[in-house]
């Protein structure tokens, strides 16, 4: 386990948590005991009343290994860290968890100024609306013979609603060791901590004070969290895929601190094959000996697909206690699996889900671990530690006959040969249309056997592996750029119409265009000549509308926003001179309802910073088109007593209704306010 950042606590400067900021990252704290009389039990539940007696029954089964690693040492302390997730239960107690503010701000952006609030938004919703809640553990497992059972283990759990690995494993490694020194008493402390955080901010370098310590971590960005049930981002176009990210080091996809290259060192060539499978949304099953090593696994497989929505239900720890397991546990054979990937550790797995259209093995066993690595066995060398990653070794460790042998022997043998003997392996019967490119392979870094240096060199491998596949990925999403091109008014148009709708799409003539054209130069020299194959399954697949869906919703807002902006600068006098009578009462007619639209924004609580700024524009161009008009129009106009009230500067609200509007709270600003 890596060394935890150093943590002191001072009673005189304990901080109160507060619940309702607490909210914002953490929905709760828990203890939880393996007891062996009555199994997993829930300590400490911190705030208490969050949780149903079923959602605790999960998180209580889901918080520890599945089996106590074996050590030499008779006596001896072993912690682990790993992280699961769950699907909320529709019966949530009422009131259990306060509203939550996100932020989201354009990827550019590196610290929040004032002058940024013009494109902030921030949306308040309650907790209770989120569909799944991840659960992060701190486990530890003390052996001692003088114990029943010789040890005992126990785990502190963080419930949050967001995918903050980054966050959470650091704080995790305070906690923890903290817990355990001084008991529950390091809940309160970590948690009046927390209350003082800011708001999450997707896609954002945030600072979060903890003690003595300060966690700089990045969020992961507003376009790779899922809408759940009551939650929304402000999403900023520059952000949007399938155009690349102006600025790099921002992270472009949920689980970007994953160890990719850690983890699949042993299935290097086999990565592209898993970045079809992820995008078409096929169900994976990853199994592993420990859950460290399979949560991690998952994380770097939805990690691979950035900067695509990942809409797949995906579980980083699944075990048997899970209630969606016997639905799983009851398709027959010929049954489709829905589109999922489950990490496990578990081998009774293998079995109960031996339909399963593919499997992943990855990871090594404990040295005393019953498990028995076949790379151990066979060469000698260290499980999972691979020699080196030029083309040369890949080509030959592809095309020796001994591996040739033992990838029949693999096929033949299937997954249950796991139960025996460890190994690193993939079983699928998919071909995948995407060739590895070893001109990627061969600049990763062989790191050697030194643990130190090894760490180091994962972190620019992982660097390497992730540029190579984002930049597949975008190159595979760009065909779709077309439908998300949002338009400006052209010159000498009138910005008060409405904007021409995006282009619609219908994936047969897409497929039709796509074909005639090419998939690009890019992806031509990367994939076999049924590329539009892979193209058809994506669109049939679980990840396609739903990313489709949302892109189209952040076009339609840039270019709402677009013509809102042109409407601040037209020069209305300019715009009107040349346009014939009936053109200008259609003119005055859109005016009218855009600054309506404008007032009803800012009764609903829902108005921009410049909002204010917008309504008086509007109401002056309003005055100024009312102003051109002959007077019989103007009197028939003056009828509407809204419109009268708009127009002679009222200065007082009224409520009035206009036919097939709903009834609105009118503020009329001055004619003499200040421009």
């Amino acid at each position: 386990m890596s060394r935890s950042p150093s943590f002191s606590v001072k009673p005189e400067l304990s901080v109160k948590p507060d619940p309702d900021s607490l909210q914002r990252w953490v929905v709760a704290f828990c203890i939880i005991r393996f007891d062996l009389e009555q199994g997993q039990l829930i300590e400490e539940c911190y705030p208490p009343g969050c949780l149903t007696q079923e959602e605790e029954l999960e998180v209580a089964f889901s918080s520890f290994p599945d089996s106590v690693s074996q050590h030499q040492n008779r006596s001896s302390i072993h912690d682990c860290i790993f992280f699961f997730r769950f699907r909320r239960h529709k019966n949530t107690k009422q009131g259990n968890v306060t509203s939550s503010e996100i932020t989201e701000i354009d990827d550019k952006d590196t610290t929040s100024t004032p002058k940024e609030e013009k494109v902030i938004r921030r949306l308040r919703s309650s907790g209770k609306g989120s569909r799944h809640l991840y659960g992060y553990v701190f486990n530890r497992q003390r052996h001692d013979e003088r114990l029943k059972r010789g040890g005992e283990q126990k785990s502190v759990v963080i419930l949050s609603h967001g995918p903050y690995s980054s966050v959470f494993r650091p704080l995790l490694q305070i906690m923890g060791p903290l817990y355990f020194d001084i008991g529950k008493k390091a809940i309160e402390h970590i948690a009046g901590y927390v209350s003082l955080w800011p708001t999450p901010v997707p896609g954002k370098l945030m600072e979060l004070p903890i003690g003595n310590a300060m966690l700089k971590v990045n969020l992961p960005p507003a376009h790779s969290l899922p809408l759940e049930s009551g939650i929304a981002y402000e999403e900023s176009a520059s952000s949007m895929a399938p155009f690349l990210p102006n600025n790099q080091s921002v992270p472009q996809g949920l689980f970007h601190d994953s160890d990719l290259f850690g983890t699949f060192k042993g299935l290097l060539l086999q990565l592209w094959l898993l970045w079809e499978l992820l995008l078409i949304g096929e169900p994976i099953l990853v199994i592993a000996p420990t859950p460290p090593q399979c949560c991690e696994a998952v994380a770097s497989l939805v990690s691979l697909v950035a900067p695509l929505l990942y809409s797949v239900d995906f579980r980083p720890y699944f075990t048997i206690h899970d209630p969606e397991f016997a639905q799983l546990n009851s398709l027959q054979e010929g049954d489709k699996y829905p589109p999922m990937v489950l990490g496990v550790t578990n081998l009774f797995f293998l079995k109960a889900l031996r339909n399963i259209p593919h499997i992943v093995s990855v990871g090594s066993p404990a040295p005393n671990s019953s498990r028995v690595a076949l790379a151990s066995r066979s060469s000698g060398r260290i499980p999972g530690k691979p020699e080196g990653f030029g083309l040369q070794q890949l080509s030959l460790k592809k095309f020796s006959p001994s591996n040739l042998l033992n990838a029949v022997k693999l096929r033949r043998d299937g997954p249950l040969c796991l139960m025996t003997e460890h190994k690193e392996a993939i079983w699928s019967t998919y071909a995948a249309t995407t060739k590895p490119d070893t001109s990627i392979l061969n600049r990763l870094i062989d790191a050697g056997m030194s643990p130190r240096v090894e760490e180091s060199m994962s972190v620019v491998n992982n660097e390497i592996l992730r540029r190579h596949f984002l930049e597949l990925t975008t190159n595979f999403l760009a065909p779709f750029g077309p439908y998300f091109r949002a338009t400006t008014p052209p010159e000498g148009s009138s910005p008060f119409a409405d904007p021409p709708p995006l282009p619609p799409f219908n994936a047969d003539e897409f497929l039709m265009s796509l074909s005639a054209r090419g998939v690009g130069k890019f992806l031509s020299k990367r994939m076999r000549s049924n590329w539009l194959d892979l193209y058809r399954r994506f669109l049939k697949g679980p990840n396609f509308l739903p990313w489709f869906q949302r892109r189209h919703a952040v076009a339609e807002n840039e270019q709402h926003r677009l013509w809102r902006q042109a409407r601040m600068k037209t020069d209305i006098h300019h715009l009107i001179s040349k346009m014939p009578e009936l053109e200008v009462v259609d003119c005055f007619n859109a005016i009218e309802r855009h600054l309506l639209g404008e007032i009803q924004l800012q009764q609903s609580g829902r108005a921009v910073a410049d909002s204010a700024a917008m309504c008086q524009k509007l109401k002056g161009d309003l005055q100024t088109v009312f102003n051109l008009l002959p007077k019989d129009m103007q009197q028939l106009l003056l009828l509407n007593p809204q419109r009268a009230a708009l127009l002679q500067g009222n200065s007082s609200p009224e409520l009035t209704k206009l036919p097939g509007r709903p009834s609105i709270q009118v503020g009329v600003i001055s004619s003499n306010s200040p421009r």
